[in-house]
């Protein structure tokens, strides 16, 4: 392999994402293209990812409803797509999006603001 790393992006379709992996769901990392927060993590299906390509928004698989949902469409917190980018097995997605008001359904700006106590031992 050569030293020099490509930094041109691959071209996926949603055929190319493998679903079956995880049951039909593939999880997807939201990011603030802004800031580079990550903002959540949910899960989507094939739908969800059709949805969020021809919207530009945002959709999901609520694994508790079982049910399609577009982020923010009750509360006006929307996840505008920037892009799509997959992972090298091509079972992971992150959503780099634009978020409007917070992203968390606690009010917060991040579902990410609790932090689990790691006990390091010296050697």
């Amino acid at each position: 392999m050569s030293e020099k790393t490509t930094t041109a992006k691959i071209k996926l379709s949603v055929a190319d994402l493998d679903f079956e992996k995880q049951g039909g769901l593939l999880p997807v990392v939201a990011q603030d293209v802004s800031t580079g927060a990550v903002l959540m993590m949910a899960y989507a299906n094939q739908e969800a990812v059709q949805k969020t390509q021809e919207s530009g928004f945002a959709h999901y698989w609520s694994r508790s409803r079982g049910a399609l949902w577009k982020k923010g469409e009750s509360s006006g917190h929307l996840q505008k797509i920037v892009e799509v980018l997959v992972d090298c097995d091509q079972d992971t997605l992150l959503y780099r999006v634009h978020q409007s008001g917070v992203a968390c359904h606690t009010g917060r700006p991040t579902c990410f603001f609790q932090e689990l106590t790691i006990k390091i031992k010296d050697k």
